[in-house]
């Protein structure tokens, strides 16, 4: 079952996808929060370290597994998503490196590697509160279309528009963004308890559309999401631009 939440600014819905995670914390200290990256996230994150800061949460039990990561960067590289993190939520709220856990993406084998991040999150009793994004062809992670919806971390080779939109990242750059990356699969993002897909801007409104309104299917690789028993979609008016029949309440 997906709700939905609409409001008024990009801003408001970060801080409200930031009081989900607190409230979660705020419930059990212990939480395995799934997380993702890129634009939308950014002022999610700023908002839980203020408050993390403020004394809101303790966040020290708190455990991190990422979506995804680009084969072949190093945590170092200013364009991984590993650096990404520690410079808006891992080292901000100084995260201890045990807490938090980024797939397989370096090194020899990485498909034969990457389903062992299924293990480890299995290990660490499965992910409470996953965060994702959604992709302007409707991808969540880096789950391209055509993706099987019980696929489990694997190596995915990026569509020319993924790269495409994220060639931002690389100064504008299309030849520097990789080629593939190591994702969470779709049965490993339906396996968390409860997701939040936070969608900001009018670029994301064909896939929130395609997302909301029409049946499943792999073509829309978040429509697995209609499968879900426990999804909150939580989107500005610009990426609601195409909906028409608003379920769920609008926020304000």
């Amino acid at each position: 079952m997906i709700e939905l939440e609409i409001f008024q600014t990009a801003s408001d819905a970060a801080h409200r996808v930031a009081e989900l995670a607190l409230e979660q914390v705020a419930a059990r200290p212990a939480s395995v929060l799934g997380l993702a990256t890129g634009s939308t996230p950014i002022a999610i994150y700023q908002d839980i370290v203020r408050q993390v800061r403020a004394g809101r949460v303790v966040w020290d039990q708190v455990t991190t597994f990422n979506l995804d990561e680009y084969v072949g960067l190093c945590a170092s590289d200013p364009h991984s998503f590993t650096y990404y993190m520690q410079q808006h939520l891992f080292g901000p709220l100084g995260m201890r490196k045990q807490k938090w856990f980024m797939p397989p993406h370096c090194g020899p084998d990485l498909a034969q590697i990457a389903p062992r991040y299924d293990q480890t999150i299995a290990d660490h009793g499965g992910i409470d509160w996953q965060l994702l994004g959604i992709g302007r062809n409707g991808h969540i992670g880096f789950n391209e279309p055509g993706t099987p919806f019980d696929s489990l971390t694997h190596v995915a080779t990026l569509s020319e528009s993924t790269r495409q939109a994220n060639a931002a990242w690389f100064d504008g750059h299309l030849d520097d963004v990789p080629q593939q990356a190591v994702t969470m699969g779709l049965a490993t993002i339906m396996a968390a308890g409860t997701i939040v897909l936070a969608a900001f801007g009018e670029s994301k409104a064909w896939a929130l559309e395609k997302l909301l309104k029409e049946p499943p299917t792999p073509a829309v690789p978040a429509s697995v999401l209609t499968q879900h028993p426990h999804v909150l979609v939580i989107a500005d008016q610009a990426a609601a631009s195409r909906i028409n029949a608003l379920a769920g309440r609008a926020g304000t």
